[in-house]
This record gives C-alpha cells, sequence and structure tokens, in this order.
C-alpha cells in the first residue's frame, strides 16, 4: 500500500485568503497545504478519501488522471467541493465514479450536484455511482474498508481503517467501541487542528491522546490550520519539548510505502 498526502490543510487551506500571519506568509512548501485528502494506492487501485475545492489542482499537481472510487469522510464542502471535477475521468474512461460515503452525505451530494441526477441531465454533467455504506466492513473488490465513527460536533464522520493504515479526519469526538476498530493499526493519520481547544475539531493535544490509546508505530497529523505554527516549529516542539518521535506533522506531498 503506499499513501500520497494530496492535501493537509483545514477548509480555508493555507496560505488562508487575505491572512498576514507568519504561517501564511511562510515561502516554506511544508507550510503550503491544500484542503485535506489522500489518495491511496492498493491492488492496482487508487482509492481516493474526500474530493474537496482543490481536488482539480490536486490531480494535476500529482499527475494522477485514474480514480477507481472516491471515499467520503462527511458532508462538508471542503470535503465535496471538488466532484463535479470528475466528470473529465468521466470522459476518458466512459464510467461512472463510484463514491462510497453514509447515508446523510450521499443525500448532500444529490443536492448540492442536483444537475448530474436530472432526468434530461446536461451531457457535460459528472457521472456519480453513488454507493451508500453504513458504519460497517465493506469491500472495494479484494479490499476491506472498516468505517470508524466519530462527531465532528453533530456531523457524524466516518474515517477509514485498509489494511493496517487508517485516516480520521474532522474527528472531535470518538467512544471506546470505535476506538476498539483501530487495534494493530501501524500507521494512523489524524486530524489535529491547532493546540487551542475547538468546538469540533480535536486540538493538538486531544489528538495526542488518541495516538496514546492506538499505538500506531507512527503517526501523522493532518488537518493543520495556520494556528498550530510553522511546520518547523512544531516538528521540533513534537520531537524535542513533547518528545514524541514517532508523531510527525504531514505535508502535501508526502507519500508513504506502507
Amino acid at each position: 500500500m503506499k499513501v500520497l498526502f494530496l492535501g493537509t490543510g483545514t477548509s480555508q487551506g493555507i496560505p488562508v485568503l487575505g491572512c498576514k500571519c507568519d504561517v501564511c506568509l511562510s515561502p516554506s512548501k511544508y507550510d503550503k497545504r491544500l484542503r485535506s485528502s489522500i489518495m491511496i494506492f492498493l491492488n492496482e487501485k487508487n482509492l481516493l478519501i474526500d474530493a474537496g475545492p482543490d481536488f482539480r489542482f490536486q490531480m494535476l499537481k500529482y499527475k494522477i488522471d485514474k480514480i477507481d472510487a472516491i471515499l467520503i469522510t462527511h458532508e462538508h464542502r471542503d470535503h465535496i467541493g471538488g466532484l463535479d471535477e470528475i466528470r473529465a475521468l468521466n470522459w476518458i474512461y466512459n464510467k461512472p465514479i463510484n463514491i462510497y460515503a453514509n447515508e446523510k452525505v450521499i443525500n448532500c451530494i444529490k443536492k448540492i450536484y442536483f444537475y448530474a441526477f436530472d432526468e434530461n441531465k446536461y451531457p457535460g454533467s459528472p457521472d456519480f455511482n453513488l454507493i451508500t455504506i453504513k458504519n460497517e466492513e465493506f469491500f472495494i473488490d479484494d479490499i476491506i474498508i472498516t468505517p470508524i465513527q466519530g462527531l465532528h460536533f453533530n456531523t457524524i464522520v466516518f474515517g477509514y481503517r485498509i489494511n493496517d493504515f487508517a485516516y480520521l479526519t474532522d474527528i472531535k469526538i470518538i467512544t471506546e467501541d470505535e476506538l476498539k476498530k483501530l487495534s494493530g493499526v501501524k500507521v494512523l493519520v489524524i486530524s489535529a487542528l491547532r493546540k487551542e481547544e475547538h468546538i469540533s475539531h480535536m486540538n493538538l493535544f486531544q489528538a495526542i491522546e488518541i495516538i496514546k490509546k492506538i499505538k500506531p508505530n507512527i503517526a501523522y497529523l493532518t488537518h493543520i490550520g495556520h494556528s498550530m505554527g510553522k511546520f518547523k516549529d512544531i516538528s521540533k516542539y513534537l520531537k524535542e519539548d513533547l518528545k514524541l518521535k514517532n508523531i510527525k506533522i504531514a505535508y502535501d506531498g508526502l507519500f508513504l510505502n506502507i
């Protein structure tokens, strides 16, 4: 399995529009963050988790022109705002793209992209094959996917476990029963918005506590906000101040070979 971080930023990305903070003005490539999304390469399949507003640019930037399935975590625009762009791939491969999500997300996609479901739809509209999933294991061909359910304030979010890898973003609350599904995970990706408390996101220290419970070999923090600080500073803080050598800050373009 290989994993590519297409984006590691919040709903606003970094730099934030109009912001003049040190992070947003940083020239470092590690402080430039598109909206959070990853691509998983496994068994000759390209599985995308989330397709936000930066989806088109991400595909072009990393020269990806094949997607076999899209897994959606939840219905917020920074996670589904780029789905219209799959129409280019519909044209190339002459088939719809499978999208897996819970019932509420499926209904939101139908509402937002209503034109894709019209009886006499415009021929240039995207072609989705929407597949409703529940909080239970499902298959994409021979790949087993395990949803991990959490709450993002009052919004249900699905994280996903595939083999010994798990991806959790935008989750604030997760039950012990759901954490049990992550037993044995070796590589964990989890969101950590900032150091301060937030109503709907885990902060850095809450994410660290979850990591300590799961005990992966290594964990990567994603969905980073500009108030977290510069990549080099927070990396140093984790390693030297907190003595956490197995917790890293993810960055756009990070490639894992698991």
